[in-house]
């Protein structure tokens, strides 16, 4: 009896993750019990079409994007040397800060109509003028937000490569970049694609973006189904048709960890680059920070000088203080059921706790949009049920959806953690007559605390900069930083958007920076 009470406490926070993932995720698919033929023709006849088509045309700039920047420099910077690659090596982790639709306002601020550049070649150049809302244009913002994922997993692939294949290929003839090609990128490729697959759903989830470029995604249809057609069920199915696409990622994804290349476990060794190619490696990976974050943040700062009196401003600390409120709450819950979760699995070592863990992170691949749409259904179904407005308006189902899309982020630091406990140290505490309560607070807690702040700061800012699941699920007056920059975007007011967004990037920085403590050392 007390044996199945133990194992009922176990599985218990792990169980209510996978209601939180598996609920929408079964009303999403239940959604097309129920189909609008009229607005579904209509969408087809004017729509539907084209936003599949804009949809995979972005993935692949993306794809092109994230992958030059991100390869290149991830090999520049780990296996050659060249002036400044020490401090470029962590600053082009940095654009990780920076989200999305707030790179795609200050590009869209600097090179709009009326801007410094434009009065600039109004006088050299009459009658020229740059017009940035182009596809090409929303794929680059995004290549430069999303080529660190490909950046940090490429470049810890390409460190440990080890240089006996790389030199095995030179003895045989082949030149610097036929044994690039023909060695360095085949033993990386699980890592560029585990990077790759990332970016790609990053791209799928935008909202933000591609909102402030108005260039029409299933993310904006979604939106627009719901508020402009009020139509829940087809805004539920377009979110279906998305999550098929996640759905193919993953399964791409993991398919191509299947073909691992054996790896060594000697650190590359780096090639000194000489004459202008040294310059040029600089000049290419400053280029590309300079663009993706430096040059933003630097325009920020500009904007938000003369508009810092918006935060006297009743209005805007209510945003501040929602953003806050919100990001706290569902990192508080988020962590406690990852810690409880993860413990549960150390002290019972069970399997089953292990395979539920991998399928309860399957959140995260879901889109923002996704997630909030079969929330509402969710929602809906438990109104009706209770016969009162329990969920659907309050904020309490927009913790939820917070928590079933960022538990993978709670639960990947806190894993780590964990795995450095091994059971022989709690075996040599009892050996020491160390009773089980003083081993969980002498041994086990101190070596998991480091995991539980690092999974809750990054909780945190994910909750803080997400739109889409804010926008769609938010109560009535619960506005945040990230809906203040998305409704003044939307009206063009980059000056006074730059504000909110400034305090974002900077709080963003600070995950990133432990990032950056742990990855690179001893580069």
């Amino acid at each position: 009896m007390l044996k199945g009470a133990r194992l009922a406490i176990s599985y218990s926070p792990i169980a209510v993750v996978l209601v939180l993932v598996a609920a929408p995720v079964v009303a999403l698919i239940s959604s097309w019990g129920s189909v609008d033929v009229a607005l579904w023709t209509h969408l087809w006849n004017t729509q539907l079409p084209a936003l599949i088509a804009n949809t995979l045309l972005l993935m692949l700039g993306v794809t092109i994007g994230v992958l030059l920047f991100g390869v290149s420099t991830a090999w520049l910077v780990s296996a050659c040397e060249f002036p400044g690659r020490k401090w470029l090596s962590w600053a082009l982790v940095l654009p990780m800060a920076m989200p999305a639709y707030v790179l795609a306002f200050v590009v869209l601020g600097m090179t709009d109509f009326g801007s410094p550049l434009q009065r600039f070649l109004a006088v050299q150049f009459p009658g020229f003028h740059i017009d940035l809302r182009h596809p090409v244009a929303v794929m680059v913002v995004l290549s430069l937000v999303f080529y660190p994922y490909v950046f940090l997993l490429a470049r810890t692939a390409f460190r440990y490569q080890g240089i006996t294949s790389i030199q095995a290929a030179r003895t045989l003839g082949k030149g610097p970049w036929k044994a690039f090609f023909s060695v360095v990128l085949p033993m990386a490729r699980p890592a560029i694609a585990a990077g790759l697959a990332l970016a790609l759903m990053e791209t799928l989830a935008d909202f933000g973006a591609v909102s402030v470029f108005n260039y029409q995604t299933f993310t904006t249809a979604i939106y627009k189904s719901w508020s402009s057609f009020y139509s829940l069920s087809t805004a539920t199915q377009l979110a279906s048709l998305l999550l098929l696409l996640v759905a193919l990622l993953l399964v791409l994804e993991r398919f191509n960890r299947s073909g691992r290349f054996a790896e060594s476990s000697a650190q590359l060794q780096r090639f000194k680059l000489s004459g202008g190619a040294k310059w040029l490696a600089s000049l290419w990976c400053f280029i590309i920070f300079l663009c993706a974050f430096l040059l933003p943040v630097f325009q920020l700062v500009v904007w938000a000088w003369d508009e810092f009196s918006m935060l006297q401003d009743r209005r805007f600390i209510g945003f501040i203080s929602n953003t806050v409120k919100l990001g706290v709450m569902a990192m508080l819950v988020a962590v406690v059921l990852a810690t409880l979760s993860q413990l549960a699995n150390f002290y019972s070592r069970s399997k089953w706790l292990s395979y539920l863990q991998v399928f309860a992170s399957l959140g995260y691949a879901l889109p923002g949009s996704v997630m909030a749409v079969g929330m509402m259904i969710v929602g809906a179904t438990v109104d009706g049920v209770l016969a009162r407005h329990f969920l659907m308006g309050s904020a309490l189902l927009l913790i939820l959806a917070y928590v079933a899309r960022f538990y993978a982020v709670a639960n990947g630091p806190i894993e780590t953690a964990m795995a450095k406990i091994k059971p022989s140290l709690l075996e040599s505490a009892r050996v020491l007559g160390v009773s089980e309560n003083q081993q969980f607070r002498r041994v086990v807690l101190p070596l998991l605390s480091p995991g539980v702040y690092v999974a809750a700061l990054m909780v945190l800012v994910d909750v803080m900069k997400e739109m889409p699941a804010t926008l769609l699920l938010r109560p009535f007056g619960w506005d945040t930083l990230a809906i203040k920059i998305f409704e003044l975007t939307s009206e063009g007011e980059w000056h006074q958007a730059s504000v909110p967004a400034l305090m974002l990037v900077v709080i963003s920085i600070l995950p990133v920076v432990y990032l950056l403590n742990k990855t690179t050392k001893n580069s």
